[in-house]
C-alpha cells in the first residue's frame, strides 16, 4: 500500500515507521521542517521511543519511509494514497475544551490533496484502485467523524464521502515509549461512516499492521487483530470509555486513600488485598492525574453525555488531590503554611517523561499560593528557564520548609534529606521515596493513604 501519515509527533512517527517496517511505501507529513529533515536523515526527532531509532535506520535508507512538509503533494503523488492517517494533536484549553485548528488544518491539506489527485488522475483512488481511506487516529468527541471530519473533507476536495473516499475513525491505543509493542498487542479498532467504507478501511489496516500477506488471510487469523465496530461513533466512544474508566478508577482509589488516612489504615495494603481477588482492579492513588488523555477525555465524554454523573464526580475528586496533598503537608507543619517555602519535586505529569500537560504541578502551585505559601519547583528534566516559561518559580537550591513529591522520576527513588536542605516535612504524592532514610533524619514523610 501507499500510506500517508499526517503529523509526525510521538504517535504519528512511530506509526509511520511501523508501517514502513511492514513493507509499505510511507510518506510522513509535518509542518515542522526540522522534524522532516531529521526523519529524512533517519534521525529521531525526540528521544525515548523504544525501537524508533532502529526502525528509522532500516526504513529510510531503504526508501520505504520519507518525510515532507507538503501534505497536498504527498497525497496526490504516486497515483494517490490508499490509506491516509491523520494524527495531529487536538489541543485543549484549561477546561479541556477542544481547539480544532490543528486538526482542521491537517484535514484541509488532506482534502486539497484528494482534489489534486482526482484532477491529475481522474480519481482520488490510490494504487489499489479503490477510494482511499482517510482515518483520524486522534481521540475525538463522539460524532466528530460524521459531523466534522467528513464534511470538511468533502467541502475542500469537492468529492463525496462513501463514493470518492472513505472517512473513518481508529483511535490510537498506544503508550509513549512502547508504541511498537502496543501496536502488536492491542486490537486495532475501526469505525466507518457506512459498512462498505468500514470494511475497506479495516482490510487496509490488516495489511498495514500485518504486512501485505495478511490481505489473503481471514481476519480471525491475523496476528494483530483489527476489529470493526459498526460505526465511527462506536470507535470514538470506545476510546473515551477506556480513558474515562481509568479516571473513575483512580478517583475511587483517591477516595479510598483519604478514608484510609482518616481511620489510620494503609490504603496500599487494602488495594493489594482487594486486587488479589480476580474481579477487583483498583488503581493507585496519587497527588494528581495528568497527561493528554485521562484528564481530558472524560470532558469529551461529558460533552456528549452531559447528564452522566460518575465522570463529573471523578473529575472533581481527582482535580482536588493537589489541594489534599497541600493539606497533608500543612498538618505536618503545625497546620499553617503561611509564609513558608515549599519545594514541589517534579514538573512533568509522570515520571521520566518531559511533558507537563495537565500536570499536578500547576494545581500544587495554586493550592500552595492559596494557603499563603511560596511554591518553588525542581525537575531533573527541566532547566530553570523552561520552568519559568511554564509560569513556575525554579528552586535554586536554597533552604525550604517542606516538600511535595509530584512526579515519580526514577531519580527521586534515591532522594535523601541532604538533597532538600531545611525541609522539616515531606508529602510523597507518588509513594516512591525511601522513607527510612528520611525518618532516620527525623523528617516525617507522609504518603497519601498511608493512614498516619
Amino acid at each position: 500500500m501507499r500510506v500517508v501519515v499526517v503529523a509526525l509527533g510521538k504517535i504519528g512517527l512511530p506509526l509511520a515507521a511501523f508501517a514502513a517496517g511492514r513493507g509499505h511505501e510511507v510518506v510522513g507529513c509535518d509542518i515542522d521542517r526540522g522534524v522532516v529533515a531529521l526523519v529524512n536523515d533517519a534521525q529521531e526527532p525526540f528521544p525515548g521511543e523504544g525501537g524508533l531509532a532502529e526502525a528509522l535506520a532500516d526504513a529510510v535508507p531503504a526508501g520505504r519511509l520519507s518525510a515532507t512538509t507538503d501534505t497536498v503533494a504527498a497525497i496526490a503523488a504516486g497515483g494517490g494514497a490508499d490509506l491516509v492517517l491523520v494524527v495531529p494533536p487536538l489541543i485543549v484549553d484549561a477546561d479541556a475544551q477542544p481547539d480544532w485548528r490543528a486538526i482542521d488544518a491537517a484535514l484541509t491539506a488532506v482534502g486539497a490533496g484528494l482534489a489534486r489527485a482526482a484532477q491529475e488522475g481522474g480519481t482520488a483512488a490510490g494504487p489499489d484502485g479503490e477510494p482511499p481511506s482517510i482515518v483520524v487516529e486522534t481521540t475525538l468527541p463522539v460524532g466528530s467523524t460524521r459531523a466534522r471530519v467528513a464534511p470538511l473533507l468533502e467541502r475542500i476536495s469537492g468529492l463525496r464521502e462513501g463514493v470518492d473516499f472513505h472517512a473513518a475513525h481508529s483511535p490510537e491505543r498506544v503508550y509513549s515509549g512502547r508504541i511498537f509493542r502496543d501496536l502488536e498487542t492491542y486490537p486495532k479498532l475501526v469505525g466507518g461512516l457506512d459498512p462498505a467504507g468500514e470494511a475497506r478501511t479495516a482490510q487496509r489496516y490488516r495489511r498495514l499492521l500485518n504486512g501485505e500477506e495478511a490481505a489473503a488471510r481471514p481476519a480471525t487469523e491475523d496476528p494483530i487483530e483489527v476489529r470493526s465496530l459498526g460505526g465511527a461513533e462506536a470507535a470514538e466512544l470506545t476510546k473515551l470509555a477506556e480513558t474515562t474508566y481509568r479516571d473513575l478508577n483512580i478517583a475511587f482509589a483517591n477516595e479510598l486513600a483519604q478514608h484510609a488516612d482518616r481511620i489510620g489504615v494503609d490504603v496500599q495494603a487494602v488495594i493489594d488485598a482487594a486486587n488479589s481477588q480476580p474481579f477487583s482492579h483498583i488503581h493507585r492513588p496519587g497527588v494528581a492525574v495528568g497527561g493528554h488523555c485521562i484528564p481530558v477525555y472524560p470532558r469529551f465524554y461529558l460533552a456528549g453525555d452531559p447528564g452522566a454523573s460518575l465522570p463529573a464526580a471523578a473529575r472533581a475528586v481527582n482535580e482536588a488531590m493537589p489541594a489534599y496533598a497541600v493539606g497533608l503537608l500543612a498538618g505536618l507543619l503545625d497546620g499553617d503554611l503561611r509564609g513558608r517555602t515549599v519545594l514541589v519535586l517534579g514538573a512533568a505529569y509522570r515520571g521520566d517523561v518531559k511533558e507537563t500537560a495537565f500536570s499536578g504541578v500547576f494545581g500544587l502551585r495554586d493550592a500552595l499560593a492559596a494557603a499563603g505559601a511560596r511554591a518553588v519547583v525542581a525537575d531533573p528534566l527541566y532547566a530553570d528557564e523552561e520552568l519559568e516559561a511554564l509560569d513556575l518559580e525554579p528552586w535554586r537550591g536554597g533552604p525550604v520548609d517542606g516538600a511535595i513529591l509530584q512526579a515519580d522520576h526514577a531519580a527521586y527513588r534515591t532522594l535523601v534529606p541532604a538533597d532538600v536542605p531545611g525541609a522539616r516535612a515531606v508529602v510523597d504524592g507518588r509513594g516512591v521515596l525511601d522513607t527510612d532514610a528520611w525518618h532516620a533524619a527525623g523528617i516525617p514523610v507522609r504518603r497519601i493513604g498511608a493512614g498516619r
